[in-house]
């Protein structure tokens, strides 16, 4: 980094003589009585109204200078460039960022040690709007300046995460999160969503959460998809009361939780109409026919539903089922009271694409249902994908199809 100063005007307008002037001798001037020649001339007025003479500005010291008269100037500086051209200091602050945007995350960490200034905009929120950490083992504090730094979305699953130490009290911008399968202590984790107030897309996938933390999540009004695929540690009292604060949920993942029968009612009686994709799959004895019933009658919107590994679920559902014109995948693998002989009923369900029933057909069988139900495609998604963040393993380093622009690089 050049240590040169802002480029400036350095000439300089030229300045007096720094010699005295030189002594010579005045010529006697003939008298006017001298002649006729010059009898009417009036060289006294002349001399007396004529301007003065500007003194020559020399070096006179000494008589052998008498001869050789010079003068003194200076000589106008030249402008001071630094080498590389322009001088990085001169550059305003937006310039510098629209440079600092092209750089990896790596790189702008580096440029963030240069001086002060270029700390400042280095870690200003225009450049962390999306940050993709996947593959970094560890985060403590470099989570929490993340966050602090104005990121939107911030993409870290599978991550050991330790004490973000935040350094005010401030609500974090954050508005999709992905923090599916981290090992993070509760009480992080309340640090964290008690600071959120705009979230729109959170995975939590496997992690054990408490009550403060779904009252946390409940002030989050914003909420498009919610991925709670495995999680544990709260009441049906508190996942109702988020049910009833987050009104425009498209997209829930509530599979495999750590729930009872009182959870599952939580959600049935609970859940908002704006919900289209659900899966509430793996709850064997808990899911009973009468809370699928109150899902279709609250959510008739539906277009994806996974009541798969649900053994309570029979062909009594089917009609139910059917009452959503607009479903068009469904999900009822190994809910073994359904028969696989009465399967073909689903030619019934015109608009229906996909059907996954794992478990309850034999792949022999397999050709013979695809052919009486040619419209439907059938056990073509073994894993559901509602509200989940895209998968770390996928190169395209996307959260929820959203591009994120600094990635870590291990």
């Amino acid at each position: 980094m050049s240590n040169e100063r802002p480029f400036q005007e350095l000439s300089e307008n030229l300045e007096g003589s720094l010699c005295r002037p030189q002594r010579t001798k005045c010529k006697k001037r003939p008298s006017c009585s001298g002649g006729l020649d010059i009898e009417n001339t009036p060289n006294e007025l002349i001399q007396q109204w004529s301007p003065p003479h500007k003194k020559l500005l020399t070096s006179a010291k000494g008589k052998e200078n008498e001869e050789n008269i010079f003068v003194l100037a200076r000589r106008p500086r030249k402008r001071r460039e630094s080498s590389a051209g322009l001088c990085w200091d001169s550059l305003p602050d937006e310039l510098l960022l629209g440079i600092l945007s092209r750089l990896s995350l790596q790189d702008l960490l580096r440029t963030s040690r240069v001086c002060k200034r270029w700390h400042r905009l280095a870690f200003d929120e225009s450049l962390w709007h999306s940050v993709d950490l996947v593959g970094k083992a560890q985060l403590d504090a470099e989570l929490g300046q993340v966050l602090s730094a104005g990121a939107l979305r911030l993409r870290c699953p599978h991550t050991c995460i330790g004490q973000p130490s935040f350094k005010s009290t401030e609500k974090l911008r954050i508005q999709h999160l992905d923090l599916s399968n981290c090992t993070v202590e509760t009480s992080v984790l309340e640090d964290i969503l008690l600071r959120c107030r705009h979230l729109q897309n959170l995975s939590l996938e496997g992690l054990v959460l408490s009550d403060s933390i779904i009252h946390s999540l409940a002030q989050n009004t914003e909420f498009v998809r919610l991925n709670l695929c495995g999680c544990s540690g709260f009441s049906p009292k508190s996942l109702a009361e988020m049910l009833k604060s987050c009104t425009r949920i498209e997209e829930m993942n509530v599979s495999w939780c750590d729930f009872n029968n009182l959870h599952v009612q939580a959600i049935a009686n609970n859940i908002p109409s704006s919900v289209t994709q659900l899966n509430i799959s793996g709850y064997r004895q808990n899911l009973t026919m009468e809370d699928v019933k109150a899902i279709v009658k609250r959510c008739p919107n539906l277009t994806n539903l996974d009541l798969s590994d649900s053994v309570l679920v029979t062909t009594d559902s089917f009609p139910v089922l059917q009452e959503l014109s607009s479903l068009r995948h469904l999900g009822l693998s190994r809910c073994y009271q359904i028969h696989p002989a009465s399967l073909i009923d689903f030619e019934k369900f015109l608009n229906l694409q996909t059907l996954e029933v794992f478990g309850l057909i034999q792949d022999s069988y397999l050709p013979i249902l695809c052919k009486g139900l040619p419209h439907i495609q059938i056990n073509t998604q073994p894993f559901s994908t509602v509200a989940r963040p895209t998968s770390s393993s996928r190169k395209d380093r996307t959260l929820w199809g959203m591009h994120c622009r600094l990635v870590y690089k291990h």
